[in-house]
């Protein structure tokens, strides 16, 4: 059987995984898929699930924020600022969504933030205005 190599880093760590059969993932134009002897490619991951088999095994479920995909030469390199590795895709697909969700709340937390500073930036621009036009 035909393989290749998988390689998944993220900011803390990195594993390698041999004769890989099969990859499933999904950019911007939608699902694709990767086996051995696959022309060159590069593309971005979008957030969510991908898949890979080693050989005939079960399939192994990556859940990640978004990556960046490179393929050559028979190795399959992923790089992304995390991600979860399970074979079971319930439970997986319930971290991915514990996930968004956390990174939903701050998203809203640091949007919360940056419109408060705003606002407190034109007070004050608009005191120091109203004071250098009394004069």
């Amino acid at each position: 059987m035909n393989s290749f190599e998988l390689i998944i880093r993220d900011a803390s760590q990195s594993q390698r995984f041999t004769d890989v059969s099969s990859f499933v993932g999904e950019d911007s134009s939608g699902s694709f898929g990767i086996l051995a002897g696959h022309s060159r490619m590069m593309t971005t991951l979008v957030f969510g699930l991908a898949r890979f088999r080693i050989g005939e095994g079960a399939w192994q479920y990556l859940a990640l924020p978004g990556a960046v995909l490179y393929f050559v030469n028979n190795e399959l390199s992923i790089s992304t600022r995390r991600y979860i590795i399970d074979q079971d895709y319930v439970r997986i697909s319930g971290a991915l969504q514990q996930q968004l969700l956390k990174e939903e709340q701050s998203l809203h937390r640091m949007k919360t933030s940056l419109h408060q500073m705003l606002d407190e930036l034109l007070k004050r621009m608009w005191e120091i205005g109203r004071r250098g036009a009394g004069r």
